[in-house]
């Protein structure tokens, strides 16, 4: 979320006179935040803990190993391999379908970085899709991964129904076909080809939508982004006659526009924002046995930017949404082609200024549906994507139905890795200028913490930066900075560790926390020393939004494992840049 209000937020305002404002929220949660407690300190930050690897762990940290530590099996894996500065930052969504649905190659695309797994509800049936689900949960449970669900509900839209000849039907140069449009009972708007065989799929009419109010003779329809392509030659009561001028492939649900003069015709065919089918899907993602009450309060609603509609009122949908995808391919059928890559730069620019995060969807690698390798052009806009921090990637067909979608998925994380590092190199994440979120102090406060705590880190060179939080509020502050190190997130809310997996740098892990920072740091650290991840001369950045209420509160904090001589000297560093800092 953009702000920390909800969060349980405990800082420290360090002024220049030395006096230190700590700042405590309402518990009523959504009512703003509370009293103010002001008093004089000594010392302005402590900014070092001294970790002997050698020294026998207490108590607290072996029961935390038995317990064991929330991180991603895939991750971990990667971690081990490459170390804090290797791991990919830009996550992964893979969409569902036939050819992946299996338990065996769910598993496959998760080792594979699989960070979200999204359900189209446009395809397969209702208990299709609860199987894939059961067999995330599943796999989340038996094999150790953090794979987050995407149900991506249809919406209103005009699309080529089902035809009954096929996965597809050609069409020719100069063949006439007759368009009309019905919106069958639960389900959206269908538009009817009249093909040599009956379409199947309609039920009973619901109402009927006039398509052919507002079109005229020689207007074009575009179909699926210019697959195909007919001109309307006549309109015969309310259907339209049509002409096909680019032959091609016409694919069932396939997306269509109207356009004239190279322009696309404003059409408002007065259908509703949701379907009634919408709201079963919705329905659907609610229940109890697919997700438990304790997500209900915290599932994230992201809106698919698809329309010209919606760029006309991109901010304010952006403000309100806890997230965007950028639906390229659908965008390319209402907007020119040559204008997709500056909207997909303002999405994204905008998306990490508001501090929400955002997928860039639909083509990445559609040559990968049938091919094992990809273009090189394909390539160039990954990495272009990647360049410009968008916070996911996604794969559709290549997915969903291609015959490599565990190659197509190696693809996108090592372009993705490989950019990364080469955006770090260029500094890239400096150029862009990021408002200021906050409007009460306490949301004001945070954001300068995470905003000043990304830059230290940088500056410092610290291996990893460490998150405390129940919320992420102040996770994805610091994820919204794009800073050179990962970003690790300790929740002790499972419904928070799944939602930061969108999340640009941001790796949660699920640990038990208590009310003490230091216990905290303390059993964490030993945690990841007991599997080999936390190593000697790793220095570590700390942020906590956890209420604090046994133990002195430090806004952030620095751990220096088996090197005293260094751990003082950086002790005296950050000591002098927290104090330019705040």
């Amino acid at each position: 979320m953009a702000s920390a209000q909800c969060s349980l937020f405990s800082s420290r305002h360090i002024l220049s006179s030395g006096v230190a404002v700590r700042v405590f929220p309402n518990r009523r949660g959504f009512g703003g935040f509370g009293c103010f407690r002001v008093r004089a300190r000594k010392s302005v930050v402590r900014s070092v803990l001294e970790v002997d690897s050698r020294t026998a762990e207490g108590i607290g940290a072996v029961a935390v190993r038995e317990r064991g530590l929330g991180l991603d099996a895939a991750v971990e894996s990667e971690l081990r391999e490459k170390g804090f500065m290797g791991l990919r930052k830009t996550k992964l969504v893979c969409t569902v379908g036939p050819a992946c649905d299996s338990f065996e190659e769910l598993e496959r695309l998760a080792l594979g970085g699989m960070n979200v797994a999204r359900l189209n509800m446009c395809h397969n049936s209702m208990e299709w899709h609860r199987g894939v689900v059961r067999k995330i949960k599943r796999l989340n449970e038996e094999k150790g991964f953090c794979v987050s669900l995407m149900i991506d509900i249809e919406g209103a839209q005009m699309d080529v129904v089902d035809h009954g000849t096929g996965s597809s039907v050609k069409a020719e140069r100069n063949r006439t076909a007759l368009f009309g449009c019905l919106l069958p009972k639960n389900t959206k708007a269908l538009v009817y080809l009249l093909c040599k065989q009956s379409p199947k799929g309609f039920l009973k009419v619901w109402k009927t939508v006039h398509v052919e109010e507002g079109i005229i003779v020689g207007d074009v329809v575009v179909i699926d982004g210019g697959m195909t392509s007919f001109e309307v030659i006549d309109k015969v009561g309310n259907d339209l006659r049509c002409k096909c001028i680019d032959p091609g492939l016409l694919l069932p649900r396939a997306k269509l526009s109207f356009w004239r003069d190279g322009k696309l015709v404003d059409k408002d065919l007065g259908l509703p924002i949701l379907s009634r089918k919408d709201w079963a899907d919705i329905e659907f993602g609610f229940l109890k046995e697919l997700i438990s009450l304790q997500y209900r309060s915290v599932i994230r609603v992201l809106a698919k930017i698809e329309s010209l509609e919606s760029l006309k009122n991109l901010e304010e949908i952006v403000e309100a949404s806890d997230g965007i995808m950028v639906a390229r391919g659908d965008l390319g059928v209402q907007i020119p082609l040559e204008q997709i890559p500056a909207v997909q730069e303002d999405i994204t620019r905008l998306c990490r200024q508001l501090n929400k995060p955002v997928i860039v969807a639909s083509q990445l690698l559609e040559s990968m549906v049938e091919y094992p390798t990809p273009t090189r052009a394909e390539v160039a806009d990954v990495s272009e994507a990647v360049r410009q921090y968008a916070d996911a990637l996604m794969l559709s067909g290549e997915s969903a139905i291609g015959l490599y979608g565990d190659k197509a998925l190696s693809v996108l994380r090592m372009t993705s890795s490989h950019m990364e590092l080469a955006s770090r190199m260029e500094n890239q994440q400096n150029l862009l200028v990021l408002p200021e979120l906050g409007v009460s102090l306490p949301e004001r406060i945070a954001e300068q913490i995470c905003n000043s705590s990304v830059e230290i880190a940088n500056n410092l060179g610290v291996d990893a930066i460490f998150v405390y939080t129940r919320h992420g509020d102040m996770a994805s502050l610091l994820s919204r900075n794009r800073p050179n190190s990962p970003i690790f997130a300790f929740t002790d809310k499972n419904s928070t560790r799944k939602a930061l997996n969108l999340q640009w740098g941001v790796i949660p892990l699920y640990v038990e926390l208590s009310d003490d920072i230091d216990d905290n740091i303390m059993k964490t650290s030993d945690l990841l020393k007991a599997k080999g991840m936390l190593k000697g001369g790793d220095v570590v950045l700390v942020v906590s939004d956890i209420d604090s209420s046994f133990s002195e509160p430090s806004v952030f904090q620095s751990i220096k494992v088996d090197s005293q001589q260094s751990a003082l000297a950086l002790t005296t560093l950050s000591d002098e840049v927290a104090k330019a800092a705040f």
